[in-house]
């Protein structure tokens, strides 16, 4: 299974090329960067662990392109994410968001079902990731 989140998650992984002409429609747009990783994909997770610090009023995708690779070395087994954030109408918002690593098995998700009050039913997600403990679940 291949998790689908974020811009681009149904295309094929982008290439360090398209990854660095994201980052430069980011930057053209004064957007904020940040690197992210994980090994809890689940889709209410957002609190991924942040790579550094956040990457503002930078020039050129070079910058943002060497955290990128120091973080791959790092955390290769891990999700990655690239995040732009706007931050125009006084609020940082996150207009962009992409994952830019996977790990190399992609276990997915199991659709939880519980029966509530009057028999209505309740569904909920479970990451087979989370069933491993942290530091080895990919």
């Amino acid at each position: 299974m291949r998790l689908t989140q974020g811009t681009f998650s149904f295309l094929p992984d982008l290439t360090d090329e398209q990854i660095s002409k994201q980052i430069n429609y980011a930057i053209a747009n004064k957007w904020s960067v940040n690197i992210e990783y994980t090994d809890d994909p689940h889709p209410r997770n957002s609190y991924w662990e942040l790579w550094g610090l956040p990457l503002f009023d930078i020039q050129d995708s070079a910058t943002v392109m060497f955290e990128i690779n120091n973080c791959r070395k790092q955390h290769s087994n891990l999700y990655i994410k690239i995040n732009a954030f706007d931050n125009t109408r006084g609020i940082e918002s996150c207009v962009l968001s992409f994952i830019i690593n996977r790990p190399s098995s992609e276990p997915g998700f199991a659709l939880m079902r519980s029966e509530d009050i009057s028999r209505n039913q309740k569904y909920s997600f479970h990451s087979y990731a989370v069933e491993k403990p942290e530091g080895s679940r990919y």
